[in-house]
């Protein structure tokens, strides 16, 4: 058994600990009310932005702009990982990578040549150590999420895109559904996908639920201008998804480690007055014998 002073020891240990997971707890807490906040001020524009650009690609030649040319066979495609700079938040970065060595075995099965982008230390770090090739790495980006750092990282798959040396670009990011649940999401960026226009549908009901809008000038004019800042709101959207995540995952896994640290503190105690009670119990009979023994 352990002595009191190696027990006392580690009960002060773990207390610090306890401080120090409390204090990046309530970190956390503040960092998600800003990033959660931006994230749902934005969610309304990107959705709104997907529906007008949606609605003006309609019956639209895809011919008009590259971003939207669909390629006739797919040999190499681009991925981009959004990952955290930061660990200590659980399964979160974890989730982020298998998803991104799941979307890499599934292309090198099927033949295909994938450049892959990284943005955050802990993803670059994961792949640099199992020395997986990486186009570009991105680290410490992921301190703070801006529009400019959106342009910047699109701007990794969009050149790669336009310049013939892929034929599809995809993304891994985070999505924020709730404070336990972070969903790892690929979703494909270039080229953009033609809008289902529903052709299982009665003409009436498309006409009821799509919208009508009048355009000066023409809907391929203004498509030309939207569609590279489309690939830009959307990068935006997953960034500050994956922020919102980690900061979320980081305040349930230092939550997590507080309530253990009381918890070990509450065993060690317990164990600490056991090792004392022992103690006292066998003082007491060294007295007895030494007692018992000057009698006889």
């Amino acid at each position: 058994m352990p002595s009191l002073r190696d027990i006392q020891n580690k009960i002060a240990a773990v207390k610090k600990t306890r401080q120090i997971t409390r204090a990046m707890n309530m970190v956390a807490a503040a960092k998600l009310r800003g990033v959660q906040e931006k994230t749902e001020r934005f969610r309304p524009y990107a959705e709104k932005y997907a529906e007008v650009l949606g609605s003006l690609s309609q019956g639209v030649d895809p011919e008009i702009h590259p971003l939207l040319a669909q390629p006739e066979t797919v040999d190499k495609v681009a991925l981009i990982l959004l990952s955290a700079d930061r660990g200590l938040c659980g399964s979160f970065n974890m989730n982020l990578i298998l998803a991104a060595q799941q979307f890499l075995n599934d292309r090198k099965a099927k033949g295909q040549e994938v450049d892959f982008y990284v943005v955050g230390r802990k993803g670059a770090d994961f792949f640099k150590r199992r020395k997986t090739p990486m186009a570009e790495q991105l680290r410490g980006a992921m301190n703070v999420i801006d529009f400019d750092l959106a342009v910047k990282v699109a701007r990794f798959g969009l050149n790669a895109f336009l310049n013939g040396e892929v034929q599809e670009v995809y993304f891994i990011y985070s999505k924020f559904q709730s404070m336990v649940s972070q969903v790892p999401t690929v979703e494909k960026l270039l080229p953009i996908s033609p809008v289902d226009t529903g052709e299982d549908v009665e003409p009436e009901q498309q006409q009821i639920g799509a919208a009508e809008y009048l355009t000066e000038p023409s809907a391929e004019e203004i498509l030309v201008e939207l569609l590279p800042r489309y690939v830009n709101v959307r990068m935006y959207s997953g960034l500050l998804e994956t922020g919102t995540s980690e900061q979320a995952a980081r305040m349930a896994a230092m939550d997590n480690a507080t309530n253990n640290c009381k918890e070990m503190i509450k065993d060690l105690t317990l164990v600490f007055n056991k090792a004392r009670q022992a103690a006292i119990t066998a003082e007491l009979m060294d007295i007895v014998g030494g007692a018992e023994a000057l009698k006889g």
